[in-house]
Order: C-alpha cells, then structure tokens, then sequence
C-alpha cells in the first residue's frame, strides 16, 4: 500500500519504504526531494537518531539496527558527523570551543584536540575568528564552525540535513562553492539533505530522489536531468537550465570520419565527401590531433601538386574540457557564428581518450 492508502486505513503516516542504495568512499551523495517526501527521516536512520521498523544500515562490516546502546554511541562517534541547518552553536563557547566540542567529549587531550580544532577553521576560512562567539557571527560564518566542528571529529560519514537553507541566497551559493572545494580537498564522504534541486544539481556526484517516503530515481545530476524516470522527475525538473548541469561531453557525437598524416589531399577530399562534411580532423599513428584540414585546402593542395596534407592543416579550432558546462560554451559558438555564415558548420566535438 503507499501512503495515502495506509494513512486512511491506519492513521499512520509511511516514513520510509523500500529504500536501498549504496554510499560510494569519497563521493558527495544528495538525497533530496519535497517536504514531506521522507528525507530527513532518511539521515536521521542512518545514524539511528530514529529507529527503522526492519532492514539494515551497513557502514564498515556493522549493522546499525542491530547494535546496542554503547555500541552504537561509539559508532556514531567514529563514523557519523552531522551538520544541521539551525547551526546548533553553543552561544556561550568561543568559535574554537566550539569547533573542539566534539574532541572534547571524546576525551582527547586539550592540545591536540586544540591543534585540530584550529586546522578545521582553517579549512572553512575562519582563521583569526578563534576568540569570537556565535552571535558576532554572519549566518554563513556560523555553519562554518558547524562545518569545523564535523571536519574536527574526522568521521567516516559527514551528514549534512539541510545545511544551507536558513542561509540568504548569496551566501549559500558561496557555501555551495566552499564545500565542493572542500571535497575536492578532503574526499569525505558526504551525505547531503536538500529540497533545492538546483542545490542537487550544483553539488551531488549522485541524487537519491524521493516522494512520499519512496525513492523515485537515483542517478548523477545528467542522468536525472536526461533520462528522468518517470512523470514524476519530469516535472520536477521543469524549468532546470540545463546548461549549466550538462557538459560538453554530453553534446559530443562521435566523429563521422578521420584523416590519417599520411594520406593524400585527394584521399582527405575524398572522405570529405562521402560523409557529406566540409573539413575533416587529421591524426597520427596514436590518434593524437595533428590539426584540421578544410576542403578548399584539400583542393588548393591538389591544385599545388602536394602529396602531403599536413602543410595544409590549420589549427584555428577551439578545445574545451569535456566536463566544461555548456553554458560557458555559448560564447564561443556566438564568436564562430559572427565571423562568417559558414562558420558554424566547422564547429564540432573531439573526445579525447
């Protein structure tokens, strides 16, 4: 039965149902999904701040569900840090006492857990704000210390339930940046709550997306964007500017055709014409790009009696990164479209392996 059925019947509200996936080491996985939709319930049973009904939550060989109440404190303290959207500071610690907190309670000595405290800082850019209090804080500057405060406790799993939303736009976009140069940094694994798709989008490598306590789809930001999987995600990503998601790898084709350094102007021309194009890229032995030959080079070369095609070549063409955002590309479509009406038909996709 799914929710509203069992909700009529029982007067009970479904949190979760059949829910399963996996959290890859080092990856940045949002779970994101309408209010209501069951995911902070989510994040909240995978530290086992709530109960589930059955089934497990594996992290390092242990079974969550099954552990007792010692055993699970000190599960959480070794493998789950959590950052939570109200900041959760204490008003009467510094920012440094704060960001010790979680060292403190586990017992590690004043020094070191104050040389610790003071690197975490460091990262989130708080570095001077040592002997501030919260209150003399920007909202942004108070999750940083939040932030801190989960980097200073060195878990396995950092959870993050809804971290930026109390945050003004602008901020969050900087913090949205912060904690992807963080992860590049620092590969924790991250588990993050959103409602903000366009959050999802910015950060995740994957979206575990949810309605009504079900998981609906789980894919990378351009396999939800392309291939939603059903009515459902379609309308939630109406309205997405998907170019800045999709990358200039999603728009490549596949070449139609080649010339090798060592072919002829007539054979390069050639192949131009079977496959109905006006210039064509030239490579070596090792499929490294030489350059590229225009047909009206080709034939200047045949008028000029050349037998090689490589004096010829131009190397008037753009190159991008394969994961640069298509956005950033429309620059220089608009660039190529102005020189001449021709132009655009030269503008083409080279995958390199």
């Amino acid at each position: 039965m799914k929710r509203p059925e069992i909700l009529e019947k029982t007067g009970q509200t479904l949190g979760l149902s059949n829910i399963s996936f996996d959290v890859y080491e080092g990856e940045l996985l949002v779970i994101m999904g309408l209010s209501g939709s069951g995911k902070s319930t989510l994040i909240r049973c995978l530290n086992r701040l709530i109960d589930t009904t059955e089934g497990e939550i594996v992290i390092d060989g242990e079974n969550i569900p099954t552990l007792k109440e010692k055993a699970l404190l000190e599960c959480r303290r070794r493998h789950f840090s959590m950052v939570f959207q109200n900041f959760a500071l204490f008003p009467h610690r510094t920012v440094q006492q704060n960001a010790e907190f979680g060292l403190e309670i586990r017992g590690v000595e004043k020094a070191e857990r104050h040389k610790i405290a003071h690197d975490s800082l460091k990262q989130v850019g708080l570095e001077g704000w040592e002997d501030a209090y919260p209150n003399q804080l920007s909202g942004g500057m108070q999750q940083r210390v939040g932030l801190a405060r989960a980097l200073a406790n060195d878990a396995t799993v950092l959870l993050m339930d809804e971290a930026f939303s109390a945050l003004d736009p602008l901020i969050r976009k900087d913090m949205q940046q912060e904690l992807l140069q963080l992860q590049s940094r620092m590969q924790k694994t991250t588990v993050f709550i959103t409602h903000d798709l366009d959050e999802a989008l910015n950060i995740g490598d994957r979206i575990v997306l949810l309605k009504d306590g079900e998981v609906v789809q789980i894919g990378t930001p351009e396999e939800i964007l392309t291939q939603p999987a059903d009515d459902y995600v379609r309308r939630f990503i109406e309205g997405v500017d998907r170019s800045r998601i999709l990358t200039a790898e999603s728009a490549m084709r596949p070449l139609r055709t080649t010339a090798r350094e060592s072919d002829g102007p007539r054979t390069a021309l050639h192949r131009m014409r079977d496959h109905s194009i006006d210039s064509i890229y030239v490579v070596d032995r090792d499929r490294r790009l030489l350059g590229l030959l225009e047909a009206d080079a080709a034939s200047r070369a045949i008028e000029e009696k050349s037998d090689s095609i490589i004096p010829y070549l131009t190397q008037d063409f753009r190159k991008v990164p394969m994961d640069e955002p298509l956005h950033n590309l429309f620059a220089m479509f608009s660039e190529r479209a102005s020189l001449s009406p021709l132009s655009i038909s030269k503008i083409s996709c080279w995958a390199w392996w």
